[in-house]
């Protein structure tokens, strides 16, 4: 959400999911896909069919991901169907990229990290973090 004022002027859909986040992107086309993790072969089954179902039906021209096995194959996916795709691994993942931040780095036209030591050459790269704008100095 913090980085969502770049796209103030784009025709945006928000994936995720939990429904419980429609409420902070009212009035923006919400959809929600299946999640899915390394511990279940049939959620990451699920959650890859979920996302290439909703990119088929979308034909997004860019596809912009924080991350989790969701993001992963919404950037394969994406960049198989000639998208433009955006990797910035999570916030959280201060300690090292996150496992799909890692697979998704083949996909991804632009890999970033928020976290400087984090950065290396070939990716992820690193162009500043995205702060609460209450929180930042």
């Amino acid at each position: 959400m913090r980085i969502r004022p770049a796209f103030a002027t784009s025709d945006v859909v928000y994936a995720t999911v939990a429904e419980a986040y429609a409420d902070d992107v009212d009035g923006c086309r919400f959809e929600i896909v299946p999640n899915g993790n390394i511990w279940s072969v049939w959620g990451l089954l699920r959650s890859a069919l979920g996302v290439a179902w909703l990119l088929l039906r979308l034909r997004p021209d860019v596809v912009v991901t924080t991350g989790a096995a969701p993001g992963y194959f919404a950037v394969m996916f994406g960049r198989l169907m000639g998208a433009r795709t955006l990797w910035l691994d999570s916030m959280a993942n201060a300690g090292g990229l996150s496992m799909s931040g890692r697979k998704a780095r083949g996909f991804a036209d632009l890999f970033l990290t928020q976290w400087r030591h984090l950065e290396r050459d070939g990716g992820p790269d690193y162009r500043g973090a995205v702060f609460n704008s209450s929180c930042s100095s």
